[in-house]
């Protein structure tokens, strides 16, 4: 496949994985709560497509998709998700702990901004050994008006680590608009404060993400510190399972919507690629389901994931 069907379809894999998750909760065959990912695909495919091995990633409680795109075997997680022993974490995380350190997923944080702290924390373990690598702190507006986000830029800025800060600012802080409780306009604009580089970038085109990204990760591992990009994207779905999202006005959905990633970079597939890929990904996900659920008899519901008691929605 050629480099763009690559994107395409870790794209896809994402939407319908989470399509799927949608489904399971709310015929309860997974326990708790879910936050999902539905629309933000491009960015965490663009970043992570261009990390190199030994880099890491922290993530939110709405990390599927950066535990796909960094190649996370899609029956684990979906397993960890059901409770079961077989999942990533033995399936005592459930959906929103999600950690996959060999394939660099530090973690999934629940505590809103915890994400920046770790990879701040990673970054500052890469100066002082000097491995060479790299670490992206993936999290949301929200957490733009936490402390830890202040508090590690700068800490980051002045040690120069290698972090990539990478705001996935999809207009809504569980249900409140950004535009209510954040001054000062662009979070990219925060940056300057700290001495670090800024970028605003479209975070529904994978190709924008990815050239943003590419720069930001090479100036981190060479050297040049951290940088702070805020991709702008929008969740489909609401907050969590319990949100159906009626706050937000019927026609800036629509809007987004219609700027969906997998639309934006369809058209420059070749022909006949989009069918394709749908039906191998469709394919892929029954076989990720069946997988799943058949681990069921051997590996049985554990730890904090056993409860099929309803969680109430977190903060951020």
């Amino acid at each position: 496949m050629t480099e763009l069907e690559d994107l395409y379809t870790a794209m896809l894999r994402i939407r319908v994985f989470e399509d799927e998750v949608h489904r399971l909760f709310l015929s309860q065959e997974i326990p708790g709560t879910a936050h999902l990912y539905q629309g933000q695909e491009a960015v965490a495919v663009g970043v992570c497509s261009m990390l190199e091995p030994g880099d890491s990633v922290s993530a939110t409680y709405r990390g599927h998709g950066a535990a796909l795109a960094l190649g996370t075997d899609a029956t684990a997680l979906m397993a960890e998700l059901l409770g079961r022993e077989t999942g990533t974490c033995g399936g005592r995380g459930g959906s929103m702990n999600v950690i996959d350190v060999a394939r660099g997923l530090l973690g999934c944080f629940g505590i809103v901004g915890g994400s920046i702290a770790a990879a701040t924390g990673a970054g500052l373990s890469a100066l002082l050994t000097e491995d060479d690598t790299v670490a992206v702190a993936f999290f949301g507006d929200g957490a733009a008006n936490q402390a830890y986000f202040h508090e590690c830029l700068n800490f980051a800025s002045v040690m120069r680590l290698p972090v990539v800060f990478v705001c996935e600012n999809n207009l809504y802080g569980e249900w409140t608009a950004m535009s209510a409780v954040t001054g000062g306009g662009a979070i990219a604009s925060r940056a300057a404060a700290y001495g670090m580089p800024g970028h605003v970038v479209d975070g529904n085109d994978v190709l924008a993400v990815r050239a943003a990204a590419g720069a930001a990760i090479d100036a981190a591992r060479d050297g040049e510190g951290p940088t702070l990009l805020e991709c702008q994207t929008y969740r489909h779905k609401g907050h969590s399972k319990l949100d159906p999202g009626r706050y937000r006005p019927r026609e800036e959905v629509e809007a987004w919507q219609a700027r969906d990633p997998l639309i934006l970079l369809a058209p420059q597939l070749p022909a006949g690629a989009v069918d394709r890929i749908a039906q191998e990904v469709a394919a892929e996900m029954e076989r990720v389901l069946a997988d799943a659920l058949a681990a069921a008899p051997a590996s049985p519901r554990t730890g904090a994931s056993a409860t099929r008691e309803p969680q109430t929605p977190t903060t951020g």
